[in-house]
């Protein structure tokens, strides 16, 4: 590949990355070299191959746009079906020639057959070609002077007639008695498939009206020697084989995600305001800055090295032996046979500083690749060499790393710059990488390392040692904990819902959403599992947090189902087509369009949360008491509308059977908190939690499925449909709950997980079981005195968390990997409460 000029090399790499890119060349001297006899140019099998490979990718379409008739095209080129042809200079098309020529067209088609037939009988070494709209003359063979005869009686003859069309090629002239041009057969495939991008390549002067119609991304490729309009030249179709096969291996890349790294083998880093993400091999593939829901710094995880790391590895390849947390704590340790990495966040800094700090330590050569990608690789950058490091040019924010005695060599890709070094720490002397997002500070730190790592690692253990962790799985839940707590942004008090955004449901799907945000709910949810735990903290700055968004809506019911970490709105939900998706599944999205939902359930999760903390702490203050009465009102205004459920399906809203129950779970705890701890109680509270249980029981039962469904206008049904027994809003020994179980257990549970649903939700695709839902059952089973299969079902969680213990949503058991956002907070809490209740 290296044969082809750099410039081109940089030009396909860039094309590579559109969202649907339309490849396109000419056949004879581009595809195929050029034959003495028309029927004897057969195709370079280098380029077929490549061109065959290319159409079977995801959004790419090839096409073969010849000056030949599309029969003979078809019959010489031998290409595959996925390859579409067009022939006569773009008036035939392989779904069917699309001009059904009239009779006059037909009349002066016949004629000029007659015409130039005559006159090739008399022109030594002169071909004739008869097309469905067009007559060609090939005159390779002919010696010059019998050709240069020959189109002057055509030039002054046939070529004058009304109604035809002239096309010169190399020593080949066509009358057609359509509009042939190459150019607008180009337009018109692009229109049909919705191409972003095109490519085309050729060799021929009809091939110019093809390189006119190009703009924009497009790519133009000029081959052999000759003005044009072609940005590019290259040699011959052996070079058209490099091209397509460059092209092939970028393009493939970028959709597919070679390196990939399972999910669930993504360690999180964290402090009490950031979070990254470190694969097995320690490379940082993910970082935001300067909140965990700004723009990535480094988004490898979604589109590959193109798209921003961190890497360190020992310079003779080998695989790491192993990667661990530090007991206790967010370090995380990757180590080799004879080198050590050692990475985390810094504790104790400015509010708009996130540092990282890599420790390599060893007996052997490590290289580092420091490749700086803002704004999830769409800010081009600079990078400057200074006595103790580097510093990051063309960032909104400043950015430097610092890395005394590291000598660093910069590369350009044309765009994006990047460093490479190779170091051999020393006995006892480790080499030190900082980077400082924020700040263009150098300098030597006022603390040295082994003390800001001990400072990182007794904030953790610290907090850790006072919780009360169950004997079940202790150490699996102790890890669980540590990621909750992981996920929340302590200056604010909001909770993330995971660590990333557009992890897909389904690889290569379009189920992919940005979860970086606080979902009422999922941050109620965390907040109460880490109380449950003993620690109150996150549970208080959560609700300060809710207080403040309160204080900008008109009324608790107009919450919305989620905000920024800071508490403002989102804004619209807006896709990167410039990045391929982790594993080629796109769109990857930023916001999140369930902000603009109506979800009746997020205050229970609230008011469950404020009932927790009342009972650990053993009192209940005003503020707590405040928010409980604004999501009872919520409540008493709202609860008998349609809304679009926990699951934010995309489709119009329903009465969700699990929305109601958490509407009915609202006023109950409401109720039982206010006698608790003596507050008076609205006289409305007690008429309108009965009045919500009825609905439920009377519209959420279905008596043909014998269970109850997701929502009152169908049969079909839904794992978050257990809370009606979950909640208490009937008795787990009741027969309805039973009988809801194991009809939930049959339709939903396969293997070691539970769906949501089957039904339509109005996306294409299918996703994973998730973590949460089989957390669900397993409560179930035991409220239903079914043991066994609870043990059993938790094992099975157990057994998917990956070798740090970590889980990100979903787990596909067909194909045995996990899915979705990585870590997730609902699997998490599921696995603590699972724990918990099977420790009882």
């Amino acid at each position: 590949m290296q044969a082809l000029p750099f410039e081109l090399r940089q030009g396909l790499t860039s094309l590579a990355r559109a969202p649907h890119l339309l490849v396109a060349c000419d056949y004879d001297g581009t595809l195929a070299p050029i034959a003495g006899a028309p029927d004897e140019a057969f195709p370079d099998l280098r380029a077929v191959a490549a061109l065959r490979s290319l159409a079977g990718l995801h959004e790419t379409t090839c096409a073969v746009i010849s000056g030949r008739a599309l029969r003979d095209l078809a019959a010489l080129s031998r290409l595959p079906g996925e390859v579409h042809l067009v022939g006569s200079h773009g008036s035939e098309f392989d779904v069917g020639f699309v001009n059904v020529l009239p009779e006059r067209a037909r009349d002066t088609l016949a004629a000029l057959y007659r015409e130039l037939d005559a006159l090739v009988r008399v022109t030594p070494g002169a071909l004739l070609e008869l097309k469905p709209a067009a007559v060609a003359v090939h005159y390779r063979n002919c010696s010059e002077s019998a050709a240069q005869r020959m189109l002057k009686v055509l030039e002054a003859g046939p070529c004058t007639w009304e109604g035809v069309q002239v096309t010169e090629g190399k020593a080949v002239i066509e009358l057609a008695v359509v509009e042939t041009d190459k150019g607008h057969a180009l337009d018109i495939l692009r229109h049909q498939v919705g191409a972003t991008a095109a490519i085309f390549l050729g060799d021929d002067v009809t091939d110019e009206k093809a390189f006119a119609r190009l703009h924009g991304p497009d790519l133009g490729i000029r081959v052999g020697a000759g003005e044009s309009l072609a940005q590019h030249y290259v040699n011959d179709p052996a070079d058209v084989a490099l091209v397509l096969a460059f092209l092939l291996e970028e393009r493939r890349a970028w959709l597919h995600g070679d390196q990939a790294v399972p999910i669930e083998r993504l360690t999180m880093l964290a402090n009490e305001r950031s979070v990254a993400l470190v694969t097995p091999d320690a490379k940082v593939n993910w970082l935001c800055h300067p909140e965990p829901d700004s723009a990535a710094i480094f988004a490898d995880l979604l589109g590959g090295p193109a798209a921003g790391h961190f890497s360190i590895k020992p310079e003779h390849g080998s695989l790491p032996l192993g990667q661990r947390y530090l007991p206790g704590t967010m370090i995380v340790e990757t180590r080799w046979s004879r080198l050590l990495v050692t990475d985390y966040l810094e504790h104790d800094l400015a509010s708009h500083r996130t540092d990282l700090v890599r420790r390599i330590s060893g007996s052997t050569n490590a290289v580092i690749t420091f490749a700086p990608r803002p704004e999830f690789g769409q800010v081009p950058v600079r990078l400057l060499r200074e006595r103790d490091g580097l510093r990051v040019v063309g960032t909104s924010d400043p950015m430097v790393l610092r890395s005394p005695g590291v000598d660093w060599e910069i590369t350009s890709d044309g765009v994006q710059e990047t460093a490479r070094a190779v170091v051999r720490p020393r006995e006892g002397a480790a080499v030190l990488l900082e980077l400082r997002c924020g700040t263009d500070d150098l300098t030597e730190p006022a603390a040295d390392e082994p003390t800001r790592q001990h400072r990182a690692a007794t904030y953790w253990s610290d907090w850790a040692a006072g919780l009360t962790v169950p004997a079940v799985e202790r150490d699996l839940v102790l890890r669980s904990a540590l990621t909750l707590r992981g996920l929340v942004h302590v200056p604010s008090g909001s909770i993330m819902a995971a660590a990333t955004t557009s992890l897909p449901e389904e690889l290569g799907g379009v189920r992919n959403w940005d979860y970086r945000y606080c979902w009422l709910r999922d941050a109620a949810m965390t907040a109460s599992a880490l109380v449950s735990l003993g620690s109150f903290a996150e549970a208080e700055g959560y609700l300060d947090w809710l207080h403040g968004v309160l204080a900008t809506v008109p009324g608790p019911e107009r919450l919305h189902p989620l905000y920024t970490l800071q508490g403002t709105q989102l804004g619209a939900e807006a896709v990167i087509d410039t990045l391929p998706g982790y594993a080629g599944s796109r769109p990857v999205r930023v916001g999140n369009l369930a902000n603009q939902q109506v979800q009746l359930d997020v205050f229970g999760p609230v008011v469950d949360l404020v009932v927790s903390l009342a009972t650990a702490r053993g009192s209940l203050s005003d503020a707590d008491w405040t928010m409980v009465q604004a999501m009872a009102e919520a409540v008493s205004r709202r609860w008998h509308e349609p809304d679009h459920g926990i699951w934010e399906e995309r489709h119009a809203p329903r009465h969700h059977v699990y929305s109601k129950v958490m509407c009915w779970l609202t006023i109950d705890r409401a109720i039982k908190l206010g006698e608790q701890f003596g507050r008076a109680l609205d006289p409305s509270w007690v008429p309108l939690r009965d009045t919500i249980a009825t609905d439920v029981l009377k519209n959420g039962w279905n008596d043909e499925v014998q269970s109850f469904t997701t929502a009152y206008d169908g049969d079909d049904l839904d794992a978050a449909s257990l809370f009606v027994g979950l909640s208490g809003l009937i008795d787990p020994a009741d027969e309805r709950f039973q009988s809801t179980v194991t009809a939930i257990e049959a339709e939903l549970r396969s293997g070691s997980t539970v769906y949501r649903y089957h039904r339509d939700d109005g996306l294409p695709g299918d996703e994973g079981g998730f973590h949460l839902c089989a957390a669900w059952m397993i409560e179930a089973y035991l409220l239903t005195g079914r043991r066994t299969e609870a043990e059993e079902l938790f094992g099975q969680i157990v057994a998917a968390a990956g070798p740090t213990g970590l889980l990100p949503e979903e787990y596909d058991p067909v194909a045995e990997r996990s899915l979705g956002n990585h870590p997730q907070a609902y699997s998490h809490l599921g696995l603590i409460r699972c724990a918990q209740l099977l420790s009882q």
